[in-house]
């Protein structure tokens, strides 16, 4: 019995890590830099003009729907899921 219940404390423990790590702004920021480094390259490799500055664009864009999803998930959660 005690192992089980040591079990579920280090599960729960794992849980609230990875919902940490999940909601984390390092991992936002390491997203984000690897969203830009992606596209750099990307578009560097098609011969786009200023690949690098125009790689910007949806870096930004994606750091900022990952902003913006806490706030939209708690409408969704209050209007539409409603359990």
């Amino acid at each position: 019995m005690k192992d089980k219940v040591k079990s579920v404390i280090n599960r729960n423990k794992r849980v609230e890590a990875d919902k940490a790590w999940e909601t984390s702004y390092t991992r936002r920021t390491i997203l984000t830099i690897f969203t830009y480094l992606a596209i750099g390259v990307y578009l560097n490799a098609i011969n786009i003009p200023r690949p690098w500055l125009n790689a910007i664009v949806p870096a930004v864009a994606f750091m900022l729907s990952t902003l913006t999803l806490p706030y939209f998930k708690k409408i969704w959660l209050t209007n539409i899921y409603k359990k």
